[in-house]
């Protein structure tokens, strides 16, 4: 699939990004694989792990679409990973998170268009589902610019679709980094939001592969949602520090205390394929296409009416053992 083309992703020198290189290099040979992203000094540092002949370094940013145009000219694959994503400092800073976020997607939808690219996934989240706080709302707008991008294609053959998921096991913000951080510094207890909180959990690779898989999946204008089980946070903390106590601090401002991913809302929408969900987009397009097959032959059923796919009612469950898995699993992909 990915053989001889050319493909970018933006904020490329995060989590993300690092694996969906490796990844790429291990599996396929690509004719460019483009890095775009705002920051020199993680750039530098990557280009020192994956110096391939076909890696390309763009300094640039998602709010800056002549540079956007300029790094995709020639492009055949977009992923879009860059956003602002820390959800209390986007509280604080409310218009530079819709700038990257909203204004950003836009971009990337026009330059994409601009440049003829062939097809383009945007990462999601799970807070862009009946969003609570600035994150998920700027998400959620970003989630449906990407969406209706299909009715804007006109004769281009270019198609444009979302991934969305939960936690990623070993990225820069999730839990267990920090927890463990923690317990490097000598901590004699670990912080608990509230022993209730549930929350999804999925490993950078399996995020990867899902994005890989969608691309061959995809007509343009779903939200794809992968099956992945669930875990109590006060659970986690006890896998990874059995002996260390707990201390309550509360939910933070914008915090869930658990996540959802299908909201209830989009039931009428909703459609269960054996290893994911697809969330069909609710405005019509000019091609209407059968979601309920998609291009990889793979056929989903409608869901319930008032189906919620969420953390706490979720049917699958990570136990210790996986978990330590998994974690392992991180570690080495690290490597």
């Amino acid at each position: 699939m990915l053989n001889g083309k050319n493909i970018l992703i933006t904020g490329g020198t995060g989590s993300f990004g690092k694996q969906f290189v490796k990844t790429i290099l291990k599996h396929y040979t690509p004719n460019k694989i483009i890095i775009y992203s705002r920051d020199e000094l993680k750039q530098y540092e990557m280009a020192q792990r994956f110096s391939a002949s076909c890696m390309r370094y763009f300094i640039g940013d998602v709010r800056d679409k002549e540079r956007l145009i300029s790094a995709m000219n020639g492009v055949d694959y977009v992923v879009h990973a860059a956003a602002l994503k820390h959800v209390p400092i986007a509280e604080y800073n409310p218009m530079e998170c819709i700038k990257t976020n909203i204004n950003g997607a836009q971009n990337v939808i026009d330059a994409s268009l601009h440049c003829g690219v062939s097809r383009v996934i945007a990462l999601s989240t799970d807070k862009a589902a009946s969003p609570i706080n600035l994150y998920g709302a700027t998400k959620l707008a970003s989630d449906k610019l990407f969406v209706a991008a299909n009715n804007i294609r006109g004769g281009q053959d270019i198609r444009f679709a979302v991934v969305r998921y939960g936690n990623v096991l070993g990225s820069r913000g999730s839990v267990i980094p920090f927890f463990e951080k923690l317990i490097a510094q000598g901590a004699t207890e670990l912080p608990i939001t509230d022993e209730r909180m549930t929350r999804f959990w999925i490993t950078l690779q399996e995020g990867v592969d899902f994005v890989l898989q969608n691309f061959q999946r995809m007509h343009g204008g779903e939200i794809f949602i992968p099956k992945i089980p669930s875990m109590k946070v006060v659970d986690v903390a006890r896998v990874i520090a059995p002996k260390l106590p707990h201390k309550n601090v509360g939910i933070r401002p914008g915090e869930k205390m658990h996540e959802v991913m299908c909201p209830r809302d989009d039931s009428h929408l909703t459609l269960e394929f054996h290893d994911h969900y697809v969330i069909k987009p609710s405005i019509q397009f000019t091609d209407n296409a059968d979601f309920s097959k998609n291009n990889c032959g793979e056929m989903g059923v409608p869901v319930e009416y008032g189906f919620k796919y969420s953390s706490d009612t979720n049917s699958d469950w990570l136990t210790a053992e996986t978990l330590l898995e998994k974690i392992a699993l991180t570690q080495d992909e690290e490597k």
